[in-house]
């Protein structure tokens, strides 16, 4: 467990270095004269942002009623554990094993966790739809015009499958039952896995058929959280003195966590870094740009890893940690 957290505080590191070997010699004057009650305000827009998480939180636990301060320290120490793990694989089972204390079965809490992750792909979808309007009556650079179109196309192509795939699952369970046979899985498991996937679907179907006043509750929850946390780019460069448009700063930050979700490293640390560069410095200058990075993944990533880390561990305990680690390991 040590040797797992040494390794994830080497990857931390080696990410805050990046944008300070690439921002040179104006990158601390930059740092130094950013306002301390603009960087303030973004904290609080992070702690509002998690506050709207709770409550969509707290709209899905239909009949099964959760305080506000005891969702809110699910909502972060599941934060957390996405963060410090590879592609965000330990936020699922954070929050699963979180909702099992308060009266949840796992396909419950995975079905929850199911529906926000539709939310926010769904809030994705609309945002980056807005730029590509938006796009058409602005320049825009071929690179990026490129890069919007590929992403905007792989997360309606993402949706499209998981509609698919849902409409489709007893056919899909069926194959998957067939190769399992012919990979020689005992009937036994098969059994015991199919009842989990269906236990799933079935956990999934209803929170999908919560009342439309609810899941709409939720859509709104989702859009003004992603709000709050996708302005912190755009404010940290007003207040280094650069201007770029609100719009293009949404693209840069779903490019470059998008670059960080494929690289598989706990938050996408570094390559969201190199990402983040790559796109801003053409922008706003290599200077300005090493600085924003480093406020912003402050703001949107360290701060979740110091805040989360005590509700994690007052919540989850240590040993779901250690699971986590050797998952990250693994």
């Amino acid at each position: 467990m040590k040797r797992g957290l040494w390794l994830l505080a080497c990857a931390l590191l080696a990410a805050a270095l990046v944008p300070l070997l690439l921002g040179g010699s104006g990158l601390w004057e930059r740092l130094r004269t950013f306002p301390p009650g603009l960087l303030l305000a973004m904290l609080g827009m992070i702690l509002v942002g998690w506050n709207l998480n709770a409550l969509r939180l707290r709209l899905l636990l239909v009949g099964r009623p959760m305080g506000q301060g005891r969702a809110l320290g699910v909502v972060m120490a599941t934060e957390f554990a996405i963060c410090a793990t590879p592609a965000g694989a330990g936020g699922p089972l954070t929050l699963m094993a979180l909702l099992m204390r308060h009266g949840l079965r796992p396909a419950q809490g995975t079905a929850i966790f199911t529906v926000e992750q539709l939310g926010d792909l769904l809030v994705f979808a609309c945002a980056l739809l807005g730029i590509f309007c938006y796009a058409l009556f602005n320049a825009l650079s071929s690179r990026l015009g490129w890069m919007l179109g590929a992403s905007l196309l792989l997360l309606i192509s993402g949706l499209t499958l998981a509609f698919l795939l849902a409409w489709n699952h007893r056919r899909l369970l069926r194959i998957c039952g067939h190769l399992l046979a012919r990979l020689g899985v005992p009937w036994r498991r098969r059994v015991h896995w199919g009842r989990k996937v269906l236990g799933f679907r079935n956990a999934l179907q209803d929170s999908l058929r919560l009342p439309r006043r609810v899941l709409l509750g939720v859509f709104v929850l989702t859009a003004l959280h992603w709000l709050l946390r996708y302005s912190v780019l755009y404010l940290t460069l007003q207040g280094l003195g650069s201007t770029l448009p609100w719009a293009w700063t949404v693209l840069v930050q779903v490019l470059a966590l998008g670059a960080g979700q494929l690289s598989l490293l706990p938050g996408g640390a570094g390559s969201a870094e190199l990402a983040s560069v790559a796109l801003l410095a053409p922008l706003v200058g290599k200077s300005s740009a090493a600085a924003a990075i480093i406020i912003w993944r402050g703001v949107t990533y360290y701060f979740y890893l110091i805040a989360g880390a005590p509700l994690f561990l007052h919540l989850a305990g240590r040993p779901l940690l250690r699971r986590l680690v050797r998952f990250r390991q693994s």
